[in-house]
């Protein structure tokens, strides 16, 4: 049996319910420990009363882990539950001996396979923890400053290795962990371009590019279908990103999170976002029997002046989506794509990096 865990509050229910539903199709025996950010949250996903979906309150987290206190105090909402990525499954391998291996999933991803590749690649390599690259491609390089990896998606094996790296992360998130880039460290996610160094070979870099395929790397990818089924560079598309995809009005109009890496083209866009569409609405559903009137987060009312200074450039390469039915409509199919290249050159036009 397959162990992961993920975090969200209220605002990120709809999404992280979606995200059980994709994994338990793919993965039937798995179990999913969710870290409820808040008591709504909780008691929802208790209700279910589903004996893989397990449920941990952060009051419990914050009780078994002493040190979160002050760094909770010194930090905004979301540096705090970055600061939560490395504590989160250490205190479930001290809590939970009979974990052999925890995989950390973002909240804002679903499965389209399988993920038994992604297991056999860690146990073929005796790795004790595996990463993913962003794989940016060429043009988007400069975002490397955020970090080479991603904590997408991350595993740890319930061993010295892995144990001593989440000690490592955990110490550094609680000594500094904010939203801005500072003396090479960026929030959470920084600090892992170390771990190649520190832990040698018991690192997998897993190179299957379609594992948390994303926003910022499907354009340096070939993407082919066959059927309903997709692939990556040759490879069954298996964990896609949704980051940034949020609805702007309503739900008909949504930010598509693709505007600084590249706008996919419309038959991409139907195979993953479509899908997703559907596993999100599903998951509404679900829970509006529960909870009447619970719906996505919604943008805030008052936008600060970047939002309204980036309106031009939205509209020139669509980069926000109308949704029809299933289907996500750009305004600027055809020039969407070239978004990424675009924006990068302007910044190095300008000298922003």
């Amino acid at each position: 049996m397959n162990h992961y865990c993920t975090y969200f509050d209220r605002g990120f229910l709809i999404q992280g319910l979606a995200l059980w539903r994709s994994l338990a199709t793919h993965d039937p025996d798995a179990t999913l420990w969710v870290l409820a950010l808040d008591e709504f949250t909780a008691e929802v996903l208790e209700e279910f009363r589903e004996p893989r979906l397990r449920t941990v309150r952060l009051v419990e987290l914050e009780s078994g882990d002493p040190a979160l206190g002050p760094a909770k105090a010194d930090r905004t909402r979301i540096e705090y539950f970055f600061t939560l990525s490395p504590c989160w499954p250490r205190w479930l391998l001290a809590m939970q001996p009979g974990i052999s291996r925890i995989t950390y999933l973002d909240a804002d991803m679903a499965f389209f396979a399988r993920p038994a590749p992604i297991f056999s690649a860690m146990d073929e390599a005796g790795a004790s923890v595996l990463v993913t690259e962003h794989r940016f491609p060429p043009w988007l390089r400069h975002y490397e400053r955020h970090g080479r990896f991603n904590v997408g998606i991350l595993a740890f094996r319930n061993d010295g290795p892995a144990r001593a790296c989440l000690d490592d992360w955990r110490a550094k998130c609680l000594a500094w962990c904010h939203d801005r880039l500072e003396d090479g460290k960026y929030a959470d996610q920084k600090y892992l371009d170390d771990w190649p160094g520190r832990l040698g070979g018991a690192l997998l870099v897993l190179g299957d590019p379609g594992v948390n395929a994303a926003p910022w790397n499907w354009a340096g990818l070939r993407w082919t279908r066959e059927g309903a089924a997709l692939s990556v560079a040759g490879r069954p598309l298996v964990l896609f990103h949704f980051a940034r995809f949020r609805p702007l009005a309503g739900d008909r109009w949504f930010q598509s999170g693709q505007l600084d890496y590249g706008v996919m083209p419309g038959w991409l866009r139907r195979c993953l976002y479509g899908a997703y569409w559907r596993g999100l609405a599903s998951a509404r559903a679900e829970l509006a029997t529960r909870r009447p009137g619970l719906d996505f987060r919604r943008a805030s009312a008052r936008r600060d002046r970047e939002y309204w200074r980036s309106i031009p450039i939205r509209l020139a390469f669509g980069s926000d989506w109308l949704r029809v039915g299933a289907s996500f409509i750009s305004i600027a199919p055809f020039v969407g794509r070239w978004s990424g290249r675009v924006i990068a050159a302007l910044r190095r036009r300008v000298g922003v990096s």
